[in-house]
């Protein structure tokens, strides 16, 4: 039983290494070092040495313990890899065995978090044996996002976090730089430019990370010598700032740029010519333009084939997966590694958001399969533009890519939240949680999200949707997580060290924030309705559309973007539950007719045939209807097409598009049609595929672009966008009686309303809805006398009038000498309690 406690003590405290070594024995007992360490071994490697220093004491003199660094000898292959090493804490002194450079710094990183300092100043060790090697040979990013690149500040940064976590590999290839990719690869970068890059390339070999600068010329490159000579020449130059490890990329092209023959003879040039030449330079890694299998051709004999027979076998192919955004899984990278030759360099696109820039991705690293580790060469995370905030997830792939056999995602998430926030863990955790899923986009990738409090959710739902109270478990766990998720921004503000993080995720914690007190005022509502308390109920539910108001203040406010502008934040579970019981509420309120729903049925769709486009979601607001832009390549079949039908309120303006292709009137026509069957040809000039119609006849329903060539033809989706209004003659007056909760009519001093009662009303029990923050206003209607009577005077929101008070009453006056304003919601016929 003792020798059983005594292995779970191990295993526990090897956990508490990041990442989890390959083989470790780590005593529970902890020895203060009787005397400073005199250190040699690492003169030749002064970063190393650096950091070792501050770590346990060193002795300029006197009596001192060994600490000794020697070549690890040669063994195992697992040991031969770059990065193994042996590690021995004894209270005689330590002994660090490596098989290079690199692995004397994660030897040294490992005994970092054995270390513990003690409030006096001294340290304190166990006894501690370990054997650790990686998994994968190059782990690490790939800056590969569409959008603003990682500040200087930011990659810095990351390559310190890198060190830390044992990750290696750094690829430099954000596609809104210039210089990395058109118009600008061929040019040498500006002065300021070249020299962060500098700085970059140099901090990035203090963490022993190789630093990957990637060319992208994919997009106007010419097969000539000329254009293999720029590549080189701009190599040139990078190795000249201290590059060792180069990267070409021909990922969402088209055209000529994605012959793979052209590519494999360039590469192959650039293998010879540049990569051999030099003695101290990684492989040469390439990205397909067929990088996942949704987009690659299945017949023998094409794209990856060719690579794979053509491309020097030394060069890494990179690969996405199944699609661009997918879970890697070992039959999938078995599936590519017989075509193309070699094990995949993986370029996993998580947590990447530049397809969902609304959402935060901030959940666990999970779908990546633990059973491939011998089916690939590399393993790089594609990162959000958000660097900070990445690292939650880039934490996990660093525990996968050393140590797959003993990698869960859901405790290295759970690491993950005390290692970046480690003041604030809890709030961070909270937060995380609920910031996880991208929400519907073109990729159809998906993620778990609000996974501890979903059945307890579910729960609720289904037994208010039955008329029944919820339970008081279910009530009070919800409450309880609602209340935490209110709290967590202030502390995560507040507490955290990190103020580069906080800025990055400031427009979502203010979200959040607002989140949790609608989640807080739903459940409170969902209690005084169940508990017989309308008046209660209804002022939850206005303060609940209150905080829905600020919530889609902060949606349209900050964080704008022409691609998904916005803020969303738990909104897989949480948004939701409030929304639909904010709806089913506002149902009761109206006299529990479900039929009468808060939801837009007649919402503007898409008018398309499209197998590419099918699943890509629509950008919508009053103003307009617009295709979410895609970052790939887009196409359209022989006569496919994509448009829109605005819905019968709205009147098409204009069309404005952006398809980025000089061809496009040649095999392309743009259409309208009033019933969607008869269609007339639209007028339009574009240049370079980009320019406006202008839909003047009102009649028009239905627009279109269709591709009238009998083969697919590429474009890139950048703008496709219906400008709307309110169609004419569309009755923009909103009564207080007309069946709806989310209209009103607004009272003020200086405008009384009179609402005429419908027959349905007329003398029956009045229940009135309203909101007016505590404003005085008085209800009259005509008198037998011909004077106006009163019928209420007061300031409650909630009011119920008896019906004997309202015998031949056909109007009412709602006046107000109050300088603020008062909404009437509705009025609608007093049912029996329930």
């Amino acid at each position: 039983m003792a020798a059983i406690l005594l292995l779970i003590s191990f295993a526990a405290t090897a956990q508490q290494i990041v990442p989890q070594p390959q083989q470790a024995t780590i005593s529970q007992q902890r020895f203060t070092p009787a005397h400073s360490y005199k250190i040699s071994g690492l003169k030749k490697d002064p970063t190393t040495l650096e950091l070792l220093s501050t770590i346990v004491p060193v002795a300029e003199k006197g009596k001192s313990l060994p600490l000794k660094v020697k070549k690890l000898k040669k063994g195992e292959p697992q040991l031969q890899r770059s990065g193994a090493y042996k590690l021995v804490v004894t209270p005689e002194g330590i002994s660090i065995e490596a098989n290079d450079d690199r692995a004397a710094f994660y030897a040294v990183q490992t005994l970092s978090q054995l270390v513990q300092k003690e409030p006096n100043g001294s340290i304190t060790l166990p006894e501690a044996s370990i054997t650790d090697y990686p998994d994968v040979a190059h782990r690490g990013t790939v800056e590969g996002f569409y959008g603003e690149p990682w500040s200087h500040q930011d990659r810095l940064e990351q390559l310190r976090f890198y060190g830390k976590l044992k990750l290696n590999t750094y690829i430099y290839g954000p596609k809104d730089d210039p210089y990395h990719s058109s118009p600008n690869w061929r040019k040498p970068y500006p002065a300021q430019e070249e020299q962060q890059l500098k700085e970059v390339v140099q901090e990035a070999k203090r963490n022993k990370v190789d630093f990957v600068w990637a060319i992208h010329p994919g997009k106007d490159i010419q097969w000539n010598q000329a254009d293999s000579a720029a590549i080189i020449t701009k190599f040139n130059q990078m190795y000249d700032l201290g590059v060792r490890a180069f990267a070409v990329f021909f990922d969402d092209i088209s055209g000529a740029g994605t012959d793979a023959k052209m590519q494999a003879n360039m590469l192959n040039f650039i293998q010879r010519q540049f990569i051999n030449q030099k003695k101290d330079v990684a492989p040469l890694i390439m990205c397909p333009t067929e990088y996942n299998k949704g987009w690659a051709n299945k017949e023998p004999g094409t794209y990856l084939d060719i690579l794979g027979e053509e491309l020097d076998p030394a060069i890494h192919v990179m690969w996405t997966g199944n699609t661009v955004v997918h879970d890697i899984t070992k039959e999938g990278l078995e599936w590519v590694n017989k075509r193309i030759q070699r094990p995949a360099y993986v370029w996993w696109n998580f947590p990447v958001s530049d397809y969902v820039r609304n959402h935060l991705l901030m959940g666990p690293s999970y779908g990546i399969d633990t059973e491939a580790v011998h089916d690939m060469s590399g393993f790089v995370s594609n990162p959000m533009d958000k660097a900070e905030a990445s690292k939650v997830a880039i934490f996990g792939v660093a525990l996968y890519s050393w140590n797959m056999k003993t990698y869960d995602p859901q405790q290295a998430w759970e690491a993950a939240n005390k290692y970046v926030m480690p003041e604030a863990p809890e709030a961070f955790r909270t937060f995380n949680a609920h910031n996880s899923d991208p929400g519907p986009n073109g990729h159809r990738y998906r993620r778990d999200e609000s996974v501890e409090i979903k059945p307890y959710i579910e729960t609720f739902l289904e037994t208010y949707k039955n008329g029944l109270h919820p339970f008081t478990a279910e009530v009070n766990r919800i409450k309880q997580e609602f209340a935490s998720i209110a709290k967590a921004p202030a502390e995560i503000r507040s507490k955290s060290q990190n103020k580069r993080l906080v800025e990055q995720l400031e427009p979502w914690l203010l979200q959040f924030e607002l989140l949790g007190k609608a989640g807080t005022h739903t459940v409170e509502m969902v209690d005084n309705r169940m508990n017989l308390n309308p008046a209660a109920a209804w002022a939850n539910y206005l303060r609940v559309e209150a905080v829905l108001d600020s919530m889609a203040t902060v949606d349209a406010t900050l964080n704008q973007n022409p691609y998904q502008p916005g803020v969303k934040t738990g909104s897989l579970v949480l948004m939701p539950f409030v929304e639909e019981i904010f709806k089913i509420t506002g149902n009761h309120f109206l006299g529990g007719e479900e039929s009468i729903a808060s939801t837009n049925s007649d919402a503007p769709a898409s008018y398309s045939q499209s197998q590419r486009l099918a699943s890509q979601p629509l950008l919508y607001n009053n103003k307009g209807i617009a295709y979410s832009p895609m970052l790939e390549v887009a196409y359209l079949d022989g006569g496919e097409y994509i448009g829109f039908k605005p819905s019968d309120a709205l009147q098409a303006k204009a069309l404005y598009f952006n398809l980025s292709n000089n061809n496009l009137l040649n095999w392309g026509v743009f259409e309208t049609s009033k019933d969607g069957k008869v269609w007339t040809k639209a007028e339009v000039t574009a240049e370079s595929g980009k320019g406006s119609i202008n839909l003047a006849d009102q009649s028009i329903k239905y627009v279109r672009f269709r591709n009238t060539s009998d083969k697919r033809q590429n474009f890139y989706l950048k703008e496709f966008r219906l400008e709307v209004k309110p169609a004419a003659g569309a009755n923009q007056a909103v009564f207080a009686h007309d069946k709806s909760i989310n209209t009103y009519q607004t009272l003020t001093s200086q405008q009384p309303v009179t609402v005429t009662l419908p027959q349905e009303l007329k003398g029956a029990g009045l229940v009135i809805l309203l909101k007016n923050d505590g404003a005085k206003y008085t209800i009259t209607a005509p008198g037998r006398n011909g004077k106006q009577q009163t019928i209420y005077s007061g300031n409650a929101s909630y009011i119920r009038l008896d019906g004997s008070k309202l015998k031949n009453v056909s109007k009412l006056t709602f006046s107000t000498n109050d300088g603020q304003e008062v909404r009437i919601y509705e009025l609608v016929k007093e049912q029996p309690a329930s």
